[in-house]
């Protein structure tokens, strides 16, 4: 039987990110009770204990997530870690292991504890998988805004992105004259958020010592506006 060349294609450009991943993942069937939560926050929910573990994975790729003319490797593992950890920390939970990347370790006493390596064809790709903790009652999903809820924010936001432009403009600059030396001294914050940013593992505790339990919680990787949409989505 010949094949039929002219099939109906939906596109990625068509879905988007976050259409492909409902695509993906809406028939999934959770199978085990020890499941509590699987595809659709910021981390998985595993455990039947009263202390959960939370898990979460996070790739970067080269030429999509980081530019090795700029980023330092010791950054890119270090980063690689915090991308991961942030999730961990979006669940109100306590990260507390991570599979691959080492250069974080230490600073914020997460246990490095299995990976992998393997040849690339194209560039370097990184994997890291997190794992944390928390208390049942302390978990904190997408699912739970409400209507007049407040929307608050932990730190500033577009510092990274303005840290990326300034990067890419040196990056120009250095290709028309190689012999340049950028002045990067009054960037310093902005680059630093861009190339070492730190996963928010104080807000936990602050939540805790003010006696707040958010409605909701997300990570904010994507932005502002997605987030919110996320949250929105989730919460109905």
């Amino acid at each position: 039987m010949l094949e039929d060349k002219n099939q109906s294609r939906t596109s990625l450009a068509e879905l988007g990110e976050f259409g492909l991943i409902n695509h993906i993942t809406k028939h999934f069937k959770i199978t085990h009770k020890s499941t509590i939560k699987g595809v659709g926050d910021d981390a998985a929910v595993i455990g039947s204990s009263d202390q959960q573990t939370l898990i979460t994975t996070d790739l970067l790729i080269e030429g999509v997530h980081f530019d090795l003319s700029y980023m330092p490797l010791k950054h890119l593992g270090y980063k690689a870690v915090m991308v991961n950890l942030s999730d961990v920390f979006a669940m109100n939970g306590e990260a507390e292991q991570i599979t691959v990347s080492i250069a974080a370790c230490e600073t914020y006493t997460i246990d490095l504890i299995g990976g992998d390596t393997t040849s690339s064809t194209k560039g370097i790709l990184i994997s890291v998988t997190a794992i944390g903790k928390a208390n049942k009652e302390d978990i904190v999903y997408r699912n739970g805004a409400k209507e007049t809820d407040l929307i608050v924010v932990s730190g500033d936001l577009g510092a990274a992105y303005l840290g990326l432009q300034v990067l890419e403009r040196e990056k120009q600059v250095f290709k028309v004259n190689p012999n340049n030396q950028p002045d990067l001294d009054n960037y310093t914050y902005l680059i630093e958020r861009q190339l070492k940013p730190e996963a928010r593992k104080d807000i936990r505790p602050l939540l805790k010592e003010m006696d707040v339990k958010p409605t909701s919680m997300i990570d904010i990787s994507d932005g502002l506006s997605s987030e919110i949409m996320h949250i929105c989505s989730q919460s109905n």
